[in-house]
Parts: structure tokens; C-alpha cells; sequence
């Protein structure tokens, strides 16, 4: 039998200890545990939910990998790839490759009964993904496209941004204007209206047939501005890439999304050291509490030491007890927070009780990811740090004499 552990529990739930002067020190040091881990597993929770969200749009707006030819061509327009069917069936078949698609983009002015716009037309075909633009579908439908049909599609879809903007609805028609010589106009009816709040895409991009862009370029049927390449799991994104790019042929280059849209990965590389300042500061909070609690219990408990230490208890049995006395009222701590943080994450969820600025934050509510595995890290790593920290004002048992200890008052 453990004789620490063994004192420490009855200790802990003897009816004295219960009535002492202590007991409201000891709930405030629970609650300062609770709220630094319910603040911290609320951080990342908070994190992780605002990182997927963004990476999911930035994803579906122009995928993981991108395939086009290699040049120093800044503008929103493609220089044009030949389709290579050999390199279309290699995409495919990579294990780690969920999807490809073809796509091209130009550039060019929109225009309503009153208004214009400058918008990008991006071109696509009946192998693109429109999983993305369903989720994010504000109203009408996506592109129907089919591969019996040698026409190109007189419809588009358009952000709720563009829409607005120009006073238009589903089902209006409006022109575009393409910027060459000469100038040239296409009219589009509208199928459908997106918004993901992502102002940087929604007030630019607009969805048609790809066979548009292929004439407005007098390409071929066999020329694409790009291949977009999806994956099935983000972390293997930097390697992917230089698998891809090590299997194209000299004129073609690889880029991800990492690298096409830095500043974004960067504002979202800053929110994981916000993150990390918080848990910081939350672990030396409840820590002091943890350190202020420990030594009232002690100073509380002077006489009940000196009396251990008479009947012949070393000072390691006696820091034991006080220790597992403390590691007990972190494990309530532990809990506690834990259940406050999950039902907040499960209130947010389900409900949406907190919103955003969508101009501001991409999103219209405080977006919610559970990840099991970083908060038991956490919350193990919560536990350990406060025992260390315990250590310390622990060895203030050793500085007390059993003669004078009793005769405490």
C-alpha cells in the first residue's frame, strides 16, 4: 500500500479538512485549473476550426497542386499546356491524388444594366469538383456540363459580392467583356450565387464553360491553362509537390497553394503563436494557484506534519501526501475545464452562438474542429507541469520541526 496516497485521500475527504478555513481556497484553485484549460482547449478548438475553414477555401478555389507551363506570367491569365493524356492517367492513379481537374482563366469586365465590374472568368470542365461551390451555393445551381455537348455553356455562377455589386439575380443575363484585339463580348445567364467570405476570391472570381476561354485564346480542344490537383491529406502537400514536379516534362512547372497564396499561410502561421501565448499564460496562472493553494494547505496542516513527522515519517511520505492532495484538486481542475470547454464546442457547433464579421474573419461564425489528440497532449501536459511546479514549495515541509510544529497554534 501506498502510505502517501493512502493519508492523502483521507485527508482530502476528512470532515475537518471539508469545514476549514481553507475550503474556499482550495475551490478558488479548482476553478483557476478549470478556466485555464477550458481557455486553453477553447484556443485550439477556436484554431483549428478557423484554419481547416480557411484551407478548405482556399483549397476549393484553386485546389492543392497546380500544373501550368513554365514562365514568369504574373497576369490572371494562362499561357497555354498541351493536355497530356499520359500525365492526366498518372495524376489519377497516385493514391494520394482525390481529384484533377482542367482549367483555364481569363480576365475580363462584367456588365450589368448599370454597373461594371473587372472580374476573372475561370474556365472548367466536366471533371472539375463542385463539391466546393455546392457547399458554398447561396442560391440557383452549379454549371451543367456535359462532354456530348460540342457548344460551350452560356452560364456562369457568380459570388453574392459580384451579385450584389452589379444588381443582378439567378437567371438574369449579363456580358462580359474581353479586353483583346478586337474586343470581344460573350452574355451569360447566371445559374447560380456563391458566398464562402473569402473577399479575395469572391470579389474576382466567377465559374463558366472552359470552352469559352479555349476560343476567346483561339486554342485548341487540346490546350488548358492548368491542371488542379486535389489531395487526400494536406501534410503530404510540400512532398506531393515535388513528386509531381519531378515527373513533368522541362516546359511545365508545380506549385501549391502554399506557395501561390503566401500571405494568407503566414496571417494563419500568427494565429498559432497567439495560441501559444495564451496556453503560456494560462499554465503559469493556474501553476501560482496551484503554488499559492499547496503552501495555505501546508501552512494549515503545520501541526498535523510535526505529529507525522514524531511518529517517525520521513519528509519524502509527508511532501508525497501533500503532493497527491494537490494532484487531486489539479485532476478536478482537469475535468472541470474539460467539460466546459466540450460544451462549449458543442454549443457553438450546433447552435452558432458566437458570430463574426465575415469581412473581416472569412466566416460568418466562430468555427469549431475537435481534435482529440492535441488536447490529451494538453491536457497531460497540464498535469505534468503543474506536478512540477508542486515540487518546489513541497520542500517547505522539510524546513518544519516536529517540537515546534505541535506546539503551533
Amino acid at each position: 500500500m501506498n502510505i502517501s496516497f493512502f493519508i492523502a485521500s483521507r485527508l482530502f475527504n476528512s470532515k475537518e479538512n471539508k469545514n476549514s478555513y481553507t475550503k474556499p481556497i482550495i475551490r478558488i484553485a479548482i476553478l483557476a485549473i478549470s478556466l485555464s484549460i477550458s481557455l486553453m482547449m477553447i484556443s485550439i478548438i477556436v484554431l483549428n476550426g478557423f484554419k481547416k475553414e480557411i484551407y478548405s477555401k482556399v483549397v476549393g478555389f484553386s485546389s492543392h497542386i497546380k500544373v501550368l507551363n513554365f514562365s514568369d506570367n504574373q497576369s490572371f491569365e494562362n499561357d497555354p499546356i498541351n493536355f497530356n493524356q499520359k500525365n492526366y492517367n498518372d495524376f489519377i492513379i497516385n493514391p494520394n491524388i482525390s481529384n484533377v481537374q482542367i482549367v483555364a482563366t481569363k480576365a475580363g469586365i462584367i456588365k450589368s444594366k448599370d454597373e461594371i465590374l473587372g472580374v476573372v472568368l475561370k474556365g472548367v470542365s466536366t471533371d472539375y469538383d463542385f463539391s466546393f461551390l455546392k457547399e458554398n451555393l447561396v442560391s440557383g445551381k452549379v454549371l451543367s456540363l456535359k462532354d456530348d455537348i460540342i457548344d460551350a455553356l452560356n452560364e456562369i455562377v457568380i459570388s453574392r459580392s459580384i451579385a450584389k455589386s452589379l444588381g443582378v439575380s439567378v437567371g438574369d443575363e449579363i456580358s462580359m467583356y474581353f479586353m483583346q484585339n478586337p474586343v470581344r463580348v460573350r452574355k451569360f445567364t447566371i445559374s447560380g450565387i456563391y458566398n464562402t467570405g473569402l473577399v479575395e476570391f469572391d470579389d474576382v472570381l466567377i465559374f463558366g464553360d472552359i470552352k469559352h476561354v479555349q476560343k476567346l485564346n483561339n486554342w485548341s480542344e487540346k490546350q488548358i491553362g492548368s491542371y488542379e490537383i486535389s489531395l487526400h491529406d494536406f501534410a503530404s502537400l510540400d512532398s506531393e509537390t515535388q513528386k509531381i514536379y519531378d515527373s513533368l516534362d522541362f516546359n511545365l512547372n508545380a506549385t501549391n497553394i502554399k506557395e501561390s497564396y503566401p500571405q494568407i499561410f503566414d496571417w494563419l502561421a500568427l494565429q498559432d503563436l497567439n495560441v501559444l501565448v495564451i496556453i503560456i499564460l494560462m499554465l503559469i496562472v493556474g501553476s501560482v494557484n496551484m503554488i499559492t493553494a499547496l503552501l495555505i494547505i501546508i501552512l494549515e496542516k503545520t501541526q498535523f506534519i510535526g505529529l507525522l513527522k514524531s511518529l517517525g515519517a520521513n519528509n519524502k511520505i509527508i511532501r508525497n501526501i501533500f503532493l497527491y492532495n494537490s494532484l487531486y484538486l489539479v485532476s478536478r481542475g482537469l475535468f472541470f475545464g474539460n467539460i466546459i470547454a466540450l460544451g462549449f464546442a458543442f454549443l457553438q457547433k450546433n447552435f452558432s452562438l458566437f458570430k463574426l464579421n465575415e469581412e473581416i474573419y472569412f466566416m460568418s461564425k466562430v468555427p469549431i474542429s475537435i481534435d482529440l489528440l492535441p488536447l490529451l497532449y494538453l491536457n497531460i501536459g497540464t498535469f505534468v507541469i503543474c506536478y512540477l511546479f508542486l515540487i518546489i514549495p513541497s520542500y517547505v515541509i522539510t524546513k518544519i520541526s516536529p517540537i515546534k510544529a505541535l506546539r503551533f497554534e
